[in-house]
């Protein structure tokens, strides 16, 4: 392998580059060693090693360390990682703008979305985007809101709807509309229909959340908010989609947050009860999220242009649902 101190030749490195290496990087990348990325890309564990191999050599950089129980990229690694996601959400892209230039007035736009979102102004705009450009075809993709923000960095999505903690100054936000998180508990729980309850009565409860109810993640003020009730620590369920949460709280097996306007109905039908603190609940953001540098195709451009249209002249009031 070439010496950390020799400088790479751009030129060199541009013809010699085979896009498949950066392929099974990427792979490897995301393993716990060769012979686990070897079993994802269906090859033998020497055709990956070599691959490594050969890409370190050309990089001139040790990509990987790795050991007998260890494999971890390194520095040089994670830089190439970051790079090779960008370069493969590129080439995803090419079919789609290929088509375009054959058939401009079709796309087809690809919506990654934090599970459950409830907003009035985007279905809306759902609605007047396919009547102003019927040949276009969308698709939403439902993943916890890390993967969507991945998934637009990428480029495998057009644009996502989700949570945001910390923003990658590479994308481009716009908040979406704004909501607002309660506790709650199911039919078998034993709090379950009492008016009477104070904050105390929540003490020592068991709970379940979502993957992102922690305090350096996006659900942050719902993470206080479980605090100051003195809910048991542990967390006996957990999942990024909201439909599955909701599930754990009907079936008891703890106290649990949901956005208050989504689950109305669940409370009328008795099959969620809200539980303290009724009053200041933790707000919480819904973004609209792009890549101002991907290539969009016409489609993908309308629809970006008709939510931001519709966020611009409505105010955050009528995009608050408490």
């Amino acid at each position: 392998m070439a010496s950390s101190s020799v400088p790479l030749d751009p030129d060199k490195l541009t013809r010699e580059l085979d896009w498949n290496l950066l392929r099974t990087f990427i792979v490897l990348a995301h393993s716990t060693s060769i012979t686990e990325a070897a079993d994802r890309l269906r090859l033998k564990q020497p055709t990956v090693s070599s691959a490594l191999k050969r890409l370190e050599e050309r990089i001139g950089k040790r990509l990987i360390n790795r050991s007998p129980g260890h494999f971890e990229l390194t520095e040089a690694g994670h830089l190439l990682h970051k790079e090779a996601v960008e370069i493969q959400g590129s080439i995803l892209r090419l079919g789609t703008l290929m088509r375009d230039i054959s058939d401009e007035v079709r796309g087809h736009v690809e919506i990654a979305m934090a599970s459950h979102v409830v907003c009035p102004l985007f279905d809306e705009a759902l609605r007047a985007f396919h009547e102003a450009h019927p040949a276009a075809t969308l698709s939403i993709n439902i993943s916890a809101s890390k993967d969507a923000l991945e998934a637009v960095m990428a480029r495998r999505a057009s644009m996502a709807v989700c949570l945001v903690r910390k923003r990658n100054p590479k994308l481009e936000y716009a908040r979406l509309f704004r909501e607002f998180f309660g506790l709650f508990c199911g039919p078998p729980h034993p709090l379950f229909g009492r008016k009477d309850l104070t904050k105390a009565d929540l003490a020592g409860q068991s709970s379940v959340s979502f993957v992102t109810d922690r305090l350096e993640d996006a659900l942050r003020p719902v993470t206080l908010m479980r605090a100051e009730a003195d809910l048991e620590d542990r967390v006996v369920g957990t999942s990024a989609n909201l439909e599955e949460v909701r599930r754990m709280i009907i079936a008891g097996l703890g106290v649990g947050p949901l956005p208050v306007h989504v689950v109305r109905r669940d409370l009328e039908d008795g099959l969620l009860w809200q539980l303290p603190p009724y009053d200041n609940l933790p707000e919480i953001d819904v973004h609209l999220v792009w890549n101002p540098k991907a290539k969009v195709n016409r489609a993908e451009m309308a629809m970006l242009e008709m939510l931001l249209g519709k966020i611009r002249m409505t105010p955050i009031e009528n995009r608050t649902y408490a």
